[in-house]
């Protein structure tokens, strides 16, 4: 019903900066909450970055505040995650996602949501 496709990942040199985009297609209605994880080796995702579509709240995990940001494009059906002062510590695989839901689960829930990209390779080196 959702289909998202991301793009914008990459190798930068700390201190770089990357925008990752996430499309959405098909019944994008059904849902109102986008995100942003992480993936590291070894671990399960994390979540980055959310945004609650209507009302266009954000969240953001403590380790980006500050650094990355998260804003929509309603006319192009896109998520982006604008990635600042990056870290070798931000090298990760970043997934976006779509869930329809609360606040609360859109900002801090578990990490099932509905749908999701296929993923984009964040490296960072020193």
């Amino acid at each position: 019903q959702v289909q998202l496709v991301e793009s914008g990942g990459g190798s930068v040199q700390a201190g770089g900066s990357l925008r990752l985009s996430c499309v959405s297609s098909g019944n994008t209605y059904s849902t109102n909450c986008m995100a942003w994880f992480l993936r590291a080796p070894v671990a399960e995702r994390e979540r980055v970055a959310s945004i609650y579509t209507g009302s266009g709240s954000t969240y953001y995990a403590d380790s980006v505040k500050g650094r990355f940001t998260i804003s929509q494009d309603n006319a192009k059906n896109t998520v982006y995650l604008q990635m600042n002062s990056l870290k070798p510590g931000d090298t990760a695989m970043y997934y976006c996602a779509a869930a329809f839901g609360t606040w609360q689960y859109c900002f801090l829930g578990e990490t099932d949501f509905a749908y999701w990209g296929q993923g984009t390779q964040v490296t960072v080196s020193s």
